[in-house]
């Protein structure tokens, strides 16, 4: 007897429907995306009880005649493709002809089209898979789509689904989805018949996310410059440096206007980053990539959410890129802020509360001179001769002199070239607690975090001597060997030269098995072939474009942290002034290496609020 067979039409289509709607949230994408497909510039939603009883989607697009009314509630029935070779440039957002189908099975539907200029509409119901009426219409041009009780006929579906109000979050994210990724198309939001939101029509992404998540989130992003590369062009907005969240879900990605779920475009993005982002955070991202539809597969998940590219290596790089090249770019920008009208130095007070200082308390005979970490100048500050000096690496930075001060009432003098005052980007107040700089620039305040200052200036100053004068490295006393699989085996035959730059003796032993002779003399490795691993992971995640310094920049960065400025370590004016001019000349002003701020604004406007002066 035979133990195979063939299932019945109802079943085969409720286990399909299993692959493309799994909540109301995945019923509402596909029928979005067939209105925005079809052309429409208004959509409208209603849901009750979270979308499990009803899900209704009325647009203003092309509509249907009769004939394709009913085609289109046929499985693999689409006006998307027509061929197979159709597959390799899908350039909608639909294309499989199996939502209204699969959607129809697991409910009970209803739909009604009718063309622009046509007489009357059709009007379909379907319950459960099975056409039940087939009549004219009299709705308006466009299409309309209930979902009533969904999973009605598949009671073991049904029981997984979430609470109403879990279901109704997730329309909620589906439909900011698609109002981000087309924001040219307006949305309207009722849920048990209240208004959530209702979306006017975008002229542009910006007007689309202030109108979603309010000025405040917009005021915080910074533009891409549209870029091109490869046949691949990059827009949007990106957080500024500093700008994070605790998960992904403001991290979104669109490939040619399709929302996507990608490891490797979360590696790229946190790439790019790199040191202007915390450990353990996510960045804000609207990141828009418009590719060749024939160099991105998108028939790789029943629901679309996964891509796969032909050339993974060159997105990647292009996304790094771009979100650096943002980020330096916006330094211009914010190097603009410190612009302040001059004040004589009449207006700094000398006698001041104990928690604000604006010197130290030194006694003029205990001063000495000593070089502050990097800074560049010699200045006049506390007697420390156990206070560690920075490690000098290929090289110490040449002495400048700096402004010689005779006593402490000189200390926090302004500097004698008073006809440069007029053209100073900020203007230094004081110290708060012996940690944070108050300034004052054309917004407003401006608290600064002296040892992430001096971190981050100090951590470029290493990386760039190091790169340029080469990475120092330490003989091994003895060589070690160590196996890999043979997918790392190939990609460190063919990053040799990488790894060599950033001073890792490494040479190949045989079949899978590699000899390390030597590693970078600032790194303490105690286990040379599972440091190895390590860094294999690490820089295959971070792309061709890694700096030849990446290996240590974190090894720098722990560095830098121990000898950098500490809290309560008091600074005088001329070192403050210029802690603060060096940390604008960085690559990344805006954070530590780590990713902590350096600085905060507090802006005029939010400072009048405090005091009552503006509502």
């Amino acid at each position: 007897m035979s133990r195979i067979r063939l299932l019945p039409e109802t079943v085969a289509s409720q286990v399909a429907a299993g692959e493309v709607v799994e909540r109301p949230a995945s019923v509402l994408k596909e029928l979005i995306e067939n209105s925005i497909d079809a052309g429409a510039r208004k959509i409208d939603v209603l849901i009750r009880r979270g979308g499990i009883a009803l899900v209704r989607v009325v647009d203003d697009g092309c509509g249907m005649d009769r004939d394709d009314a009913l085609l289109s509630l046929e499985r693999h029935a689409t006006s998307k493709i027509r061929s197979a070779a159709d597959l390799q440039a899908v350039a909608t957002l639909g294309f499989r002809g199996e939502a209204l189908p699969s959607i129809a099975s697991v409910s009970r539907f209803r739909l009604t089209t009718r063309e622009s200029g046509a007489v009357a509409g059709t009007e379909i119901v379907i319950n459960g898979g099975k056409i039940d009426v087939v009549r004219d219409g009299g709705e308006a041009p466009g299409t309309q789509v209930e979902v009533r009780s969904l999973f009605y006929n598949v009671p073991a579906r049904r029981k997984f689904l979430r609470a109403e109000n879990t279901e109704s979050r997730n329309i909620e994210h589906q439909i900011h989805l698609q109002a981000i990724g087309h924001p040219q198309v307006a949305f309207c939001l009722l849920r048990d018949d209240r208004m959530l939101f209702q979306l006017p029509s975008a002229a542009t992404l910006g007007d689309r996310i202030r109108d979603l998540f309010g000025i405040e989130l917009l005021e915080r992003l910074v533009e891409i410059d549209s870029t091109s590369s490869r046949n691949i062009r990059i827009d949007g907005y990106i957080g500024q440096a500093g700008l994070s969240r605790q998960t992904r879900t403001q991290q979104l990605v669109f490939v040619n206007g399709r929302a996507i779920e990608s490891g490797m475009l979360t590696g790229a993005i946190r790439e790019g980053y790199h040191t202007a982002l915390m450990k353990g955070q996510y960045p804000v991202t609207f990141l828009f990539l418009q590719i060749d539809p024939a160099s991105v597969d998108v028939n790789v998940h029943p629901a679309k959410r996964e891509v796969r590219f032909r050339d993974p290596s060159a997105v990647r790089e292009a996304i790094v890129h771009s979100i650096q090249q943002t980020l330096e770019r916006g330094r211009a920008g914010w190097q603009e802020k410190f612009h302040a009208p001059s004040i004589s130095p009449t207006a700094i007070p000398t006698e001041v509360s104990p928690n604000l200082k604006l010197r130290p308390e030194i006694a003029a005979p205990q001063e000495s001179y000593r070089e502050l970490p990097h800074l560049g100048t010699t200045v006049v500050g506390v007697a420390d001769p156990g206070r560690t000096r920075f490690p000098e690496i290929a090289g110490q930075a040449p002495r400048l002199a700096g402004p010689r001060v005779d006593s402490a009432s000189d200390a926090f003098a302004v500097p004698r070239d008073a006809k440069k005052a007029s053209q100073q980007q900020f203007q230094i107040l004081g110290v708060l607690n012996k940690l944070y700089v108050l300034m004052e620039n054309a917004d407003g305040l401006v608290l600064v975090d002296q040892h992430a200052a001096h971190e981050r200036i100090l951590f470029e100053e290493l990386r760039r001597r190091m790169e340029e004068q080469g990475v120092p490295t330490q003989k091994l006393l003895l060589p070690q060997t160590f196996d890999v699989p043979p997918r790392d085996a190939d990609w460190i035959e063919r990053n040799l030269s990488i790894l060599q730059k950033m001073g890792i003796g490494i040479e190949p032993f045989g079949p899978g098995t590699f000899k390390i002779d030597s590693l970078p003399g600032f790194l303490d490795v105690s286990d040379p072939s599972q440091f190895m691993r390590k860094v294999i992971d690490d820089l295959k995640s971070a792309g061709h474009s890694t700096s030849s310094m990446r290996l240590g920049e974190e090894m720098i960065a722990k560095t830098v942290c121990r000898h950098a400025i500490k809290a309560n370590d008091p600074l005088r004016y001329p070192e403050i002034d210029k802690l603060i001019r060096d940390l604008l000349e960085c690559d990344l002003p805006y954070c530590c290496p780590h990713g902590r701020p350096t600085m905060i604004q507090i802006s005029l406007a939010e400072l009048e609020k405090k005091f009552g002066r503006k509502v």
